[in-house]
């Protein structure tokens, strides 16, 4: 369909009104939001979100080259979380704790070319605030250009409380001096209760989560934010998780990303959810360039929605789609059955494939150029 049939479709229709607001850069209202999820012409919402992604970010999608490593998989809130196949007890089947030796091995060979580690693990009751100061600063040491994308909210709670017994901020100098880049935007889940506690209770609350993020971003540290659809949440709940997040990157202007995260139901205690479909990812991604007008990015994760998918939501407002990750457990002991790896040349295929343009990025969204394991950041 021509881009000016889509036009003359979407005017003459339920969300005419909506069109005339984001061809004005307008923001959408709560109303407008839940409006664009009921709205039953799925290609008209489409056409809308791509409207707002190519006036970010025209013809470009990003990918970064990077490496995922999940140092432990412990959790005090094992039990606690229902949508959770990662997490498990000390002591349980499957259960596991890195050590430093290990993951400084591992750091060795999966850094190498790569601009990005990304690494987040389970609330471990016992592991020494010394252990994370002494991975972040061990990992630098090996890599120096790496940049450190570490921790979810959720974990730099627990840090401060249980393990370095210091307040939020004093937690994140520490860290941020041992070679913390920037933050994960996981733990999110879904703000909105009773149906955040339905899913997750006994973790800290959707208001603590923004609060953390803000804390970190008025220190200039960057994060990325998610929040998790496709199980026992509302249209309306999805809403309003996402002008949340609008409101604090109004004040803070620290989010670069927002990626909408897909349950999978398969070993969790929620497995009588059935799993996302296609046209309900594309939707959140949609909905989620349009809504969230502040925020530069709009990332489809190719490891939990597959490489269709990730290919299609080019047209429904994504931007970025990750990057080569090399090792990820959180989504597989979930039944994800994606690879755990990409290569450079597959993921700027999915690209060009889409009819869009390859830009390899780092953490912060600067352009890289490459050749072979050496790389450079333009600004």
């Amino acid at each position: 369909m021509s881009r000016d049939f889509m036009r003359s479709r979407v005017q003459g229709g339920p969300l005419g009104d909506i069109l005339e607001k984001v061809e004005a850069g307008l923001r959408l209202s709560f109303e407008e939001g839940v409006r664009l999820y009921e709205a039953e012409d799925i290609n008209a919402v489409g056409y809308l979100a791509n409207i707002a992604r190519e006036r970010l970010h025209g013809n470009r999608t990003y990918y970064n080259v990077n490496s995922h490593i999940n140092y432990s998989n412990i959790c005090v809130l094992w039990k606690a979380c229902k949508f959770c196949a990662f997490g498990k007890k000390e002591g349980q089947q499957d259960a596991y704790a890195y050590s430093l030796e290990e993951i400084f091995k591992m750091a060795e060979t999966l850094g190498r070319g790569r601009t990005e580690f990304h690494m987040v693990g389970g609330l471990h009751p016992d592991l020494p605030f010394d252990y994370y100061l002494e991975m972040i600063q061990g990992i630098k040491e090996i890599h120096p250009q790496l940049h450190l994308k570490v921790f979810t909210a959720t974990e730099i709670r627990f840090l401060a409380d249980h393990i370095a017994k210091m307040s939020v901020e004093e937690t994140l100098d520490h860290l941020v001096r041992s070679g913390l880049g920037s933050l994960t935007g996981g733990g999110a889940e879904i703000f909105a209760e009773p149906t955040r506690s339905k899913i997750c209770k006994g973790k800290h609350s959707g208001e603590d989560w923004l609060e953390i993020h803000r804390i970190a971003h008025n220190k200039g540290i960057r994060s990325t934010c998610t929040m998790l659809y496709g199980h026992v949440e509302s249209n309306e709940d999805r809403v309003d998780h996402m002008l949340r997040l609008r409101e604090l990157q109004d004040e803070t202007g620290g989010f670069t990303t927002f990626i909408p995260l897909a349950f999978h139901p398969e070993n969790t205690q929620m497995d009588d959810i059935p799993p996302t479909g296609g046209m309900l990812d594309v939707r959140n991604y949609a909905v989620g360039r349009l809504l969230l007008d502040n925020i530069p990015h709009i990332k489809a994760y190719w490891i939990m929605v597959g490489q269709p998918i990730a290919q299609i939501s080019q047209r429904f407002g994504v931007d970025d789609l990750d990057g080569t990750v090399v090792q990820e457990k959180i989504y597989h002991m979930a039944g994800a059955k994606t690879p755990h790896e990409l290569t450079v040349n597959d993921i700027r295929r999915l690209i060009r494939e889409a009819g869009r343009e390859p830009v390899e990025r780092d953490t912060l969204y600067r352009e890289v150029t490459r050749q072979g394991d050496q790389w450079a950041v333009h600004a």
